[in-house]
């Protein structure tokens, strides 16, 4: 497994809606074993293909370590709760900077695994946190979009300053 160079905030790849992937072969699978040793040596506990200049949709997530590894491919979100959480939320293409993040507390999604096979699932807490940052990022909405202007701002400014 390779680790791929990750997009670095403002990069516009972070912002490209991704494709559907309609081929479910070894280099999806490859991929997803890139994505996931890359998310590791960020370290995270999500990234998609997006994160890695790849425009479609995949994501890796392992909340405990890889024993806890999920993939979903081509993810959508059918059904959100109307009660919502707040979590701390950051990007491995933005590290050193979070924020709390409001959005709900539980979701229900469809997605294919890597061999293509249509699945559902219910989700909540910290994986339905977790699923909504990334599902967002395929869509070209970066985390920082969800926070109010002056909370955006106020990170950006402490990003641009790490990197001075």
């Amino acid at each position: 497994m390779a680790i791929l160079p990750i997009l670095r905030y403002p990069d516009a790849g972070l912002r490209t809606p991704c494709r559907r992937i309609e081929t479910f072969d070894q280099r999806l699978a490859t991929l997803a074993g890139d994505l996931a040793a890359t998310m590791r040596a960020a370290p995270g506990i999500g990234i998609t293909a997006a994160h890695v200049g790849i425009a479609e949709r995949l994501t890796v997530i392992e909340l405990d370590g890889p024993a806890s590894q999920r993939v979903y491919v081509n993810p959508q979100i059918e059904w959100f709760s109307p009660e919502t959480q707040r979590h701390t939320e950051g990007s491995v293409s933005m590290p050193g900077v979070t924020d709390e993040v409001e959005r709900p507390a539980r979701i229900r999604l469809t997605y294919q695994d890597l061999e293509g096979t249509p699945r559902t699932e219910d989700a909540d807490g910290l994986l339905a946190v977790c699923l909504q940052h990334e599902i967002d990022q395929l869509d070209g909405i970066f985390w920082i979009d969800r926070l109010s202007r002056l909370k955006r701002e106020r990170i950006v400014r402490k990003f641009r300053k790490m990197g001075e």
